[in-house]
């Protein structure tokens, strides 16, 4: 890892204010699967729409001198949310019975990749989350396996699978305690 250049760190709530710097990271994050159904920019930008307005909506973005290098967002889901629906085998009662953070999308722009700012990102998601676990799915082949390895690194631990739309890849659900 790089020595993490100066970034700011800001947390929103609500997407109104960020959508648009989260879809251009997004892009450029993306960009060798853009031509892909489930990774263009129009169904990213469906799906943050309606993450936006699930509950628990939390949001960070990474700043470097005033653009956006990085990003993350998650919300809250409860017992018998769609996120569990879909994970096979069921997640046991441990994940469900309280409300468990989905961390929904991490993404980092390549320049900045290496530098230890999706670790900080996802620090400051996390850092004041009131939920017991956190959750996300990866795509295990991304990255050669090198993200579903981060994220092992991160202390997340598999826990199922999920294919959360017919043109998605099936993911590993994976979950760590927050703290």
């Amino acid at each position: 890892m790089t020595t993490a250049p100066t970034v700011e760190l800001r947390r929103f709530t609500s997407l109104d204010d960020v959508r648009e710097d989260m879809v251009e990271v997004y892009a450029e994050v993306r960009a060798p699967l853009l031509h892909l159904p489930n990774y263009t920019t129009l169904v990213f930008g469906e799906r943050l729409d309606r993450h936006g307005r699930e509950p628990g909506f939390v949001a960070v973005l990474a700043y470097s001198e005033g653009k956006p290098v990085g990003y993350a967002y998650a919300n809250r889901i409860e017992r018998g949310d769609r996120y569990w629906q879909r994970t096979t085998p069921a997640p046991g009662d441990e994940y469900t019975a309280q409300p468990t953070l989905a961390l929904k999308e991490i993404g980092v722009r390549p320049a900045w990749r290496g530098t230890g700012t999706a670790r900080r990102i996802h620090d400051e998601l996390l850092d004041a989350s009131d939920e017991r676990y956190v959750t996300l799915m990866v795509n295990s082949s991304a990255g050669d396996g090198k993200v579903h390895a981060l994220y092992r690194s991160w202390g997340y631990e598999e826990i199922g699978t999920s294919q959360p739309s017919p043109a998605s890849p099936q993911l590993t659900v994976m979950v760590r305690a927050v703290r």
